[in-house]
């Protein structure tokens, strides 16, 4: 297709231009057939545009004899005008899509080519009838309602011809009510940058494939990059140190022997060691959150104790099929010896087989089946594809998984017995007091996007750090399942805590369908209460679509649980970075922080702050799909502005940044237009139109050279970089932070 996702043209060389209009000619062609020439449909088809108004207008333009169709000729007329043309050319073309009236006509030429160009250059195209030359406010409102389309974003039409008003106001410098090519010409040139970009895109419709990631070059690690991993690759070569040297003690102790038994014997003592570790060390929530407070927990990786969950299953995974696979080869060579069958030693107990009774083979390949079904239900595929009750249940065979080792090694108990203990413990009081305490979740809000924001009740013992996670169980939902969610409300807030739920797999689907139903709601309950909710919220209010209603749903907490979050109020300049429902962490934090904003009373009205907050700067990065998912904290920034407004006027030090990436930037001829209104208006009004914040919603995605190249002009302190969101965009941002030598710390939980 001539849409693929590619390196835009204008960033090309003179050899690059030459290629990649070869390559325009080849997918022309194959498009085109015997006639070459492509009609209307095909074009859509090929520019993958969702918006026809801008197929159309494009089609229009490049069509330079009428006829109806493109010939190659005419197309690689106007793209070598607008890949090699002054920025002049390329505005020109801005121009004509956005005046939307008829063309008169342009004599024949007798080089197609030569007859787009001089079409673009005077300003007109084929089609029949008068250009007026000039933009009217009726042309505005037509293509500002095909860039909101094509952007996915949704205005009241006042906002639409208000929009459309301050944009003509701002360009129209005669009074007259309409726009000329020199007075938009003028009003670009205006915006710093925009030109330039616009040059760069203008001919970015039709772009070759991007690479494919398999022939990405691997990137080489940095100076910063060992650096900042410093703590995990001193645990990692500690960690594979230590099995090296068990394994290698254990199997010189039997190496007399067969040499299959030796290495048995070698995977079985690491297996002895990292049976208790992956379920017992990285699992000991408790445990480690305390240990964050600490000078240790500083020193130590604990931010990557979920994510070395996996690799060590992995591990445990591989020994144990080395050593069933060194027995089973040593059971083979006894049966050639003449000592019995293969099969008996395989499914028959026998005196001198081993573990209890001789059942160790037995046991084995019962342990060896219990394994491959954990990991096979912890794929990806399974935890993200709407069966996450596959993995959790299958992962809770860790107890029969543990009871067959008892069995089976006669050793295990000796290391199964401090983290095994501890582990036990830590379950079985953190049970007793999560049972103990019967919460109730007291309201509920059911948010457009498929979000389910409980507000629960809280104990009075209860104590968390923003940031701070919990796992949560609805018996009304499922009796026996417990999954982790961010705290989204704030400590200082006393009575009750957030939970925002977005429904992405079985359980949270459930959820949200289950508040759906009238029964478990009163949405005529006590008013009384409904008072004191509304008294204590912070920055919550119900939006267009959202139903907001009293409930007494039974329910159970485990935590508070530590993440690396609690590391934001001891930094000096701290980033926060959300994507999506990746906000919950950080709106508590947010939170947190108004809370502990004071005023000091001096002559200077400067504002000071807890004694232990060491913060100088926060810049806090929210980035959505969407329009409709900004829903979830838009009143919450509402009320952070607002505060900063107050205590620090003009001051900087929270910052906002919002990016919507659904929505096509400046650079782009679609959306150029609809972005300079929304600028426009949000300068004149202090206000967003796409969420109502003083913060301007940014289109497209972040350009994190740019963001962090930023925060590092800055010089506010150590930079330190808090990431809650998708993984693939995680890699993305620990790179960029490992140039600018920033630390980077990801939620995981």
């Amino acid at each position: 297709m001539l849409g693929s996702a590619g390196c835009a043209p204008g960033t090309m060389g003179t050899a690059e231009d030459a290629a990649w209009l070869r390559w325009v000619t080849e997918r022309f062609q194959s498009i085109a057939g015997h006639d070459e020439e492509i009609g209307l449909e095909e074009f859509k088809a090929a520019l993958q545009v969702k918006e026809s108004f801008f197929a159309e207008r494009f089609f229009a333009l490049f069509d330079v004899d009428g006829s109806g169709t493109i010939s190659l000729a005419e197309l690689h007329g106007a793209l070598a005008l607008l890949l090699r043309g002054t920025a002049a050319d390329k505005l020109r073309f801005l121009f004509q899509v956005y005046d939307v009236d008829e063309f008169s006509p342009v004599p024949p030429s007798q080089n197609a080519a030569e007859g787009a160009a001089a079409s673009l250059r005077v300003g007109r195209a084929v089609p029949a009838g008068r250009s007026s030359g000039s933009i009217d406010a009726a042309e505005l409102l037509l293509v500002l309602r095909a860039c909101l389309r094509e952007s996915a974003i949704s205005l009241p039409p006042q906002r639409l011809h208000d929009m459309a008003r301050v944009l003509l106001e701002a360009a129209d410098q005669d009074g007259n009510g309409s726009i000329t090519f020199q007075e938009l010409q003028q009003q670009l040139e205006a915006v710093p940058g925009l030109m330039e970009s616009l040059t760069i895109s203008a001919a970015s419709w039709l772009k070759p494939p991007a690479p494919t990631r398999h022939s990405r070059r691997p990137r080489c690690p940095t100076s910063r990059s060992w650096h900042n991993h410093r703590g995990q690759l001193a645990f990692l070569g500690g960690y594979v140190s230590l099995n090296l040297l068990l394994f290698t003690l254990a199997a010189l102790r039997h190496f007399g022997g067969s040499g299959w038994v030796a290495a048995a014997r070698g995977c079985g003592q690491c297996l002895n060691f990292n049976c208790p570790f992956i379920a017992a060390v990285p699992m000991l929530r408790a445990c480690l959150t305390r240990l964050r407070a600490t000078p240790a927990g500083r020193a130590l990786p604990l931010e990557h104790c979920v994510a070395l969950h996996q690799p060590v299953g992995s591990a445990v995974l591989a020994l144990a099929v080395l050593h069933a696979g060194a027995h089973v080869a040593n059971y083979g060579r006894l049966a050639q010896d003449g000592h019995g069958a293969l099969s008996e030693f395989l499914l028959v107990a026998r005196p001198g087989g081993g573990g209890f009774g001789g059942t160790a083979p037995q046991t084995g390949l019962a342990l060896q089946l219990l394994l491959f079904a954990m990991l096979a239900f912890s794929s990806p595929c399974v935890r993200r594809g709407g069966h996450f009750e596959l993995f959790y249940w299958s992962h809770l065979s860790y107890v029969p998984v543990w009871a067959l080792l008892l069995f089976h090694a006669p050793n295990f108990w000796k290391w199964f017995l401090v983290p095994g203990g501890l582990f036990v413990l830590e379950k079985a009081v953190g049970t007793a007091v999560s049972r103990a305490v019967g919460l109730r979740i007291v309201e509920v809000h059911l948010l457009p996007s498929q979000v389910t924001h409980l507000v629960i009740q809280r104990p009075r013992s209860f104590r968390f750090e923003p940031g701070d996670y919990i796992y949560l169980n609805i018996p009304a939902i499922a009796a026996y399942e417990w999954h982790p969610f961010s705290i989204s409300s704030a400590p200082e807030q006393q009575d009750t805590i957030w939970l925002h739920i977005r429904s992405l797999g079985q359980w949270t689907t459930r959820l949200y369908e289950f508040f759906r139903q009238p029964e478990p709601l009163q949405p005529h309950g006590n008013l009384e209460r409904k008072r004191w909710w509304q008294r204590v919220q912070v920055g919550v209010s119900v939006g267009p679509g959202e139903s907001q209603q009293l409930c007494s749903i039974k329910c159970y907490i485990d935590g508070p649980y530590g993440t690396p979050t609690r590391r934001i109020f001891t930094s000096e300049h701290a980033v926060l970075i959300g994507a999506g429902i990746g906000i919950t962490p950080f709106a508590s934090i947010l939170q947190s922080i108004m809370y502990r904003q004071r005023k000091q009373s001096c002559p200077s009205c400067e504002t000071v702050w807890d004694e232990d907050m060491a913060l100088t700067k926060v810049d806090f990065i929210w980035i959505n799909r969407d329009q409709q998912h900004f829903e979830w904290f838009l009143d919450l920034l509402a009320a952070l502005e607002l505060q900063q407004e107050e205590q620090d006027p003009g001051g900087r030090f929270l910052e906002l940044h919002l990016y919507m990436t659904s929505a096509l930037g400046r650079s782009d001829v679609k959306a150029v237009g609809l972005q300079l209104a929304l600028d426009l208006l949000a300068a004149k009004e202090q206000r967003d139109s796409i969420t109502g914040l003083r913060t301007r919603t940014q289109p497209g995605r972040p350009d994190w050279s740019q963001v962090l190249g930023r925060v590092a002009e800055e010089r506010k302190g150590k930079v330190h970089v808090f990431f809650c969101g998708s993984p693939a965009l995680a890699k993305v941002v620990r790179m960029h932070c490992e140039r600018f030598g920033f630390r980077f710390f990801k939620e995981n939980f």
